[in-house]
C-alpha cells in the first residue's frame, strides 16, 4: 500500500513542466464500440451460411433486393468438405443468383471471419483447398459495377444459418421438387371460430334505426314484421344519428356494428384496457 501511495503521488505531481495530465472523463461510457456503416439503399444485400454436421454439409444463402424481396435458396452438397469450403460454396451460390437477377452492386456479409478477410484482400490464403475457391469468388466479383464484403455477428445471421439447417434435415428428394416455403403469421389460436363479416351488409339494427327517422318499413316487409319494428321500436332511442336502446334503469346503451363490436371486445379483454389477467382468471370471473 505504500508503494501504491508513492506511484499515485508522482502520477499526480509529474516533475515536467510540460506534462499534460490525461483527461479521463468520458462522456458515452455505457457505448461499447460505433461504428460507421454507409449504407447504399441501390445495393443488394446478399447472406450467406454452411453448416457441416454428422449428417451432411448443407449450405444456405439469402439474397434481398433493394425493396425488400427475398430470394432465399438452399443445397446439400454430396462431397467432402470443410467448414471453410462450405461457407465458400454459399458465397459462390449466393453470388451466382445475383448474377442471374443482373445485380449490379451487392453487399455480401457473412459470419465466418477467415472467408471475409480473405475476400476483402487482409488475409492472404494459405490453404491449397481454399485459393480456387478465393480465385472463383474474385472473379464473380468483377462481374458487379462494386462488390463490398462485410462481416457479421452469427447473432445477426440466424436465417441463412436456420436455411443451412433445414437442408440437413429434410432427405434428400432426389429428382422431386419441393415448392419454397411460405411463412404465416397468425394473430389467434387456430381453434378460434370467426364470423367473416359479410361486404355491404347492413347491421343488426338497421330497420329499427330507419324507422324511428324516416318512418319507412321494408319494401318487402310483411304485415307481421312491420309491426315487430313497431314493438321493437319503442325501446331504442335515437340521437344525433347515434341509435340507443332503453334499459329497465332508464340508461342508454349505445347499438354497434359488428365491426366496432370487435374493437370494443379486444380494448376491453386484450388492449390498453384490459383487466391484465390471464386466461384462467378471465374465464373464472365470467364464469361468476
Amino acid at each position: 500500500m505504500k508503494a501504491q501511495a508513492l506511484a499515485d503521488h508522482l502520477a499526480e505531481n509529474p516533475v515536467n513542466d510540460e506534462y499534460q495530465p490525461l483527461n479521463t472523463y468520458f462522456p458515452d461510457e455505457e457505448v461499447n464500440s460505433i461504428e460507421a456503416i454507409s449504407e447504399d439503399t441501390n445495393a443488394w444485400k446478399m447472406f450467406f451460411d454452411g453448416a457441416v454436421n454428422a449428417k451432411g454439409v448443407d449450405i444456405g444463402a439469402i439474397l434481398i433486393s433493394p425493396t425488400g424481396q427475398h430470394y432465399p435458396a438452399t443445397a446439400r452438397l454430396l462431397f467432402l468438405c470443410t467448414n471453410n469450403t462450405a461457407e465458400y460454396e454459399a458465397c459462390i451460390l449466393d453470388m451466382n443468383m445475383a448474377i442471374d437477377q443482373d445485380v449490379e452492386e451487392l453487399l455480401i456479409m457473412g459470419d465466418s471471419d477467415p472467408i471475409i478477410r480473405q475476400a476483402q484482400g487482409e488475409w492472404k490464403t494459405r490453404d491449397v483447398k481454399l485459393i480456387p475457391y478465393r480465385q472463383h469468388v474474385e472473379d464473380l466479383g468483377k462481374k458487379f459495377k462494386s462488390i463490398e464484403f462485410r462481416y457479421i455477428p452469427r447473432c445477426h445471421n440466424e436465417l441463412v444459418d436456420a436455411l443451412a439447417t433445414l437442408a440437413s434435415m429434410l432427405p434428400y428428394p432426389g429428382n422431386a421438387h419441393i415448392d419454397p416455403l411460405e411463412i404465416q403469421i397468425k394473430e389467434r389460436h387456430g381453434y378460434c371460430n370467426t364470423v367473416e363479416v359479410e361486404p355491404n351488409i347492413q347491421p343488426w339494427y338497421h330497420d329499427i334505426k330507419r324507422f324511428l327517422k324516416t318512418k319507412e318499413y321494408p319494401e318487402q316487409g310483411t304485415g307481421d314484421q312491420k309491426r315487430t319494428i313497431r314493438w321493437h321500436a319503442s325501446g331504442f332511442f335515437l340521437s344525433g344519428g347515434v341509435l340507443y336502446k332503453r334499459n329497465p334503469d332508464l340508461n342508454l346503451l349505445r347499438c354497434v356494428d359488428a365491426e366496432e363490436a370487435g374493437r370494443i371486445m379486444y380494448e376491453v379483454h386484450a388492449g390498453v384496457c384490459g383487466p391484465h389477467m390471464n386466461g384462467y382468471v378471465l374465464e373464472k370471473k365470467s364464469s361468476e
